[in-house]
Formats: C-alpha cells, structure tokens, sequence
C-alpha cells in the first residue's frame, strides 16, 4: 500500500489503512504467534493498544539513512518507509523546470568546486563575496540565501532569461517576499503531511526565530528525506557553517516551508 498522503494516528477512520498498518506492525513485531499480543487486522479502531506498538516499532527501527525514527505512535512517511518499503513513498529526483534544473545544477558546481569561506569563519572568500555581491548587500553577511540568489542568477543568465528569484540575502524576507513574485509557498505542516508536495528545484526556508533563518536548495526527495545543497553550512547543518555542501534533511526539519519558482 502507498503512503496515503497524510500522518495516520490514534482515531483514524480509514478501515483499509488501520488494516494494513496492522498486518505489517504484526508481521515486523513477530506478533504473529502470540495471540494475546497481536493486532486483530478486523478491527478497525486505531486506539492506544497500536499506538503503543507503532512507538515499539519506531523504537526498533532507522529511516534509509540509518537514523532514528520519531518514537511518537504517529505514521509519518518515515515510519511508512519503514513499514512498508521506500518504494510506497513518493520520491523527486531532478527538476522538470528548466530554470530550475540550471539553477540545481549550478549549485552542484559549486558544491563540487568545495566552496569555503576564506579566512575560515569569516562570511567572506571569493566565492562567498560574489554571491553575497550578486544579491545587493556587503561581504562579510550570513550567504546562505545569497548562494541560492547567485545560483538562480546564473541560471538566468545561461537561459537568457529573468531572474524570477527576490534579490536578497535575507532568509524570511524571501519567504515573506516570495509570493509577489509569483512563486508558490509550501508551508512546513503541509509537507510534513504529504512530502510528495516538495519537488526537486524547490528553496527550503528555516527559521531559526529572532529574525535569523537558512535556506538551501532541494536537490531531490525520498518520502521524508531530502538531499539538499547550501551555502553557509558545513556537515553539522548548521546555519553558520563555512561552505557549499550536499545534505540530507527530514523533511520535518524544515520549519517554515518551500518556495516553489517553477514555471514563471
């Protein structure tokens, strides 16, 4: 059975579904030989009885990166993957854009080429004070948003066409800005739900409060995992990191939402 396209919990009313989840949670538990621990698949309730089991399953199990699964009784197209196998999750691979296939591309270069900030630690280096030129502000500025402004410039560019991206260096402005130049907004809940809503090309926005935020591109998706390239991070993903890099994401650990540039 393929991912249903939104978090299953305790109530769900989809009979088919609490089926299905509970033949697989009794197959991977090995309750199958215990009457008094097993599921009864014919009965439709999602009540605290599988709640308890999907928590000892996400306990028990890693998402295709090896990495923990939430252990919160809720169904997650992480805990799906698990389930059922990464194949009943959607998965993006490559932009269909044109503009935004370049643009990805053009990030690859970069993250291929190793950009650093030079001195370490400093926001600035030849690369890095480019970027943060073609964007309208000073070197020496946080650059993530600056990378993908220069990135989606230099795909214009080649394309001989405009550029459809807000100039800015700003994470939250473009996210605040991005609608009135035609983009489409996908906010973090909605993908958390359905993460077949986030497509390859699509900009990532975090927000990290205090006005302070990150932002990347969205190289390709698997269910709830995203390959991502930024600037301004380095392997610890943090926000204040010295380079262009490839990472992978969850999707939930995007908080504020996508912005999609496809088509305009």
């Amino acid at each position: 059975m393929d991912y249903p396209k939104r978090v299953i919990k305790a109530g769900e009313q989809d009979a088919a579904i609490v089926r299905a989840v509970k033949l697989q949670l009794n197959q991977k538990l090995v309750l199958d030989n215990d009457p008094q621990e097993r599921l009864d698949p014919d009965n439709p309730e999602f009540g605290p009885r599988m709640k308890q089991l999907v928590k000892l399953f996400q306990a028990r199990n890693v998402d295709d990166q090896g990495r923990p699964l939430k252990q919160d009784g809720e169904i997650g197209s992480l805990t799906w993957a698990a389930l059922f196998g990464d194949a009943t999750v959607d998965s993006s691979a490559k932009a269909d854009d044109k503009l935004l296939a370049r643009a990805l591309k053009i990030a690859a270069g970069e993250e291929k080429k190793k950009v650093r900030e030079v001195p370490r630690n400093s926001n600035r280096g030849p690369e890095v004070d480019e970027y943060l030129k073609r964007a309208g502000v000073s070197p020496g500025l946080s650059w993530c948003c600056a990378f993908v402004y220069w990135c989606f410039d230099e795909a214009a560019k080649a394309l001989n066409r405009g550029n459809p991206m807000v100039r800015t260096a700003g994470c939250l402005d473009h996210w605040q800005r991005a609608t009135g130049k035609g983009a489409r907004r996908i906010r973090a809940k909605d993908a958390i739900a359905d993460p077949s809503l986030v497509k390859a090309g699509m900009v990532f926005i975090m927000d990290h409060g205090g006005g302070k935020g990150h932002t990347g591109f969205v190289e390709s998706v698997n269910g709830g995992l995203l390959t991502t390239i930024e600037g301004n991070t380095d392997a610890s993903r943090t926000r204040e990191g010295g380079g262009v890099y490839r990472l992978t994401r969850k999707v939930s650990e995007i908080n504020a939402g996508y912005i999609d540039y496809s088509g305009l």
